[in-house]
């Protein structure tokens, strides 16, 4: 029984490991997403996640939600900061911080 239960287990952390990578990837195509269409560079091509809880969705079934930043830049000089999070494997809202115009002051 002991090993049924140690089986269990490592499915369970292959799964979170699994799942993690999958949504890393879609919070970094949502980055880079808006990015595009803000016409900005997305820096160092990745995200990074900073905080995960659990919270209900609009269904008010419990999902796994994580907030992730990057990076961009408007000038090529200086870095501003994007955030995508992520409800689940779906995207709930990206934002990104008020930058300069190229030759705007």
């Amino acid at each position: 029984m002991t090993g049924f239960l140690w089986l269990v287990l490592l499915l369970l952390v292959m799964w979170y490991w699994w799942n993690a990578l999958l949504t890393k990837e879609r919070a970094r195509k949502a980055g880079l997403h808006a990015c595009q269409r803000a016409g900005v560079q997305f820096l160092d091509d990745t995200v990074e996640r900073k905080k995960l809880w659990l919270r209900r969705d609009a269904g008010g079934r419990v999902q796994i939600c994580r907030i992730f930043h990057f990076e961009f830049a408007s000038d090529g000089a200086q870095r501003y900061q994007g955030r995508v999070v992520m409800l689940g494997p779906h995207v709930k809202e990206v934002t990104m911080d008020a930058y300069r115009i190229d030759g705007q002051p």
